[in-house]
């Protein structure tokens, strides 16, 4: 596998059918090859994946503001906007993404930008272990239905809440992510050690019908380090089978993350335990230091 700039016409032609079989779209409702022509040749960022000159996965991204209601010149508050990272299915769990995120990061830190941002839906979990746990992303920014309504196989059907992922490429708490030093113990050693040191699950769920996990009533913290939020392990697969308790699982999930958020919470690592017993966790602590 390599990866390179997509420049050429005809290589950006191929992006359209990853963009559709990862996200379950139309190829009508794909990004138009003129936006991206346009992205990619004038000042941002669309990267490929290629095996045997076959396109396998694309990043799509440009530049943007921090803050984009500062009136302080441009140039002292630009970041990459990452919109788009997309794996042809049967390349999946191949780490594609995950190296086409370090050519990311690579491209925009050899222009001098620290910050790169980017959405996903924060009850995805396998997102949520990539962006948080893997990559090293932080997050203080819920976009509540960012997108409106979406037609596609992944999002239709539920509000397109959003998670707004920090990622400060340079910041020594992202190069220890890359680094595989942060190793990720069992989930009861995790939730043993976290209690002791002073952590509280605040939404432990209880079983319904079916076995399936229903959202738990939120606990007020007893004051300690930081708080864990559970949230379901395959949300696609809930929304599929049970549209009604994803919904509810969106609902619950929104008000807590709003909540903690606004008292100064941030999101700091994911924990996830596989199979046959997986669980799904967000870590937050207050006051932390990037």
């Amino acid at each position: 596998m390599i990866i390179k700039p997509i420049i050429d016409t005809k290589d950006i032609k191929q992006v359209a059918q990853v963009e559709a079989e990862t996200w379950g779209m139309r190829l009508l409702d794909t990004v138009p090859d003129h936006v991206l022509t346009a992205v990619a040749r004038d000042g941002g960022v669309l990267l490929g994946a290629y095996q045997d000159d076959r396109l396998i996965g694309f990043t799509l991204g440009w530049l943007g503001l921090i803050d984009p209601e500062s009136r302080e010149p441009a140039a002292k508050k630009l970041k990459l906007v990452s919109h788009m990272t997309g794996v042809l299915e049967a390349y999946r769990d191949q780490r594609v993404g995950y190296q086409l995120k370090l050519a990311q990061r690579d491209w925009a830190l050899s222009r001098g930008l620290n910050l790169v941002t980017w959405t996903y839906d924060p009850l995805e979990s396998r997102n949520g272990n990539f962006n948080i746990h893997l990559l090293g992303c932080v997050c203080q920014t819920y976009l509540e239905d960012y997108y409106g309504e979406m037609s596609d196989q992944m999002n239709e059907g539920v509000p397109s809440d959003r998670f707004r992922a920090d990622w400060w490429i340079a910041s020594p708490e992202v190069k220890s992510s890359l680094s595989g030093k942060r190793d990720q113990m069992s989930v009861p050693a995790v939730l043993s050690e976290l209690e002791t040191n002073g952590y509280q699950l605040i939404n432990p769920p209880r079983k319904g019908p079916g076995d399936k996990l229903r959202p738990g009533p939120q606990e007020e913290p007893a004051g300690g380090r930081g708080v864990l939020v559970e949230i379901p392990v395959d949300y696609q697969a809930l929304r599929n089978s049970d549209l009604d308790l994803a919904l509810a699982w969106r609902i619950h999930t929104r008000e807590i993350f709003q909540l903690f958020f606004a008292r100064g919470y941030q999101v700091v690592d994911f924990i996830y335990q596989k199979p046959p017993h997986p669980r799904s966790f967000y870590l937050l602590e207050k006051d932390h230091e990037d």
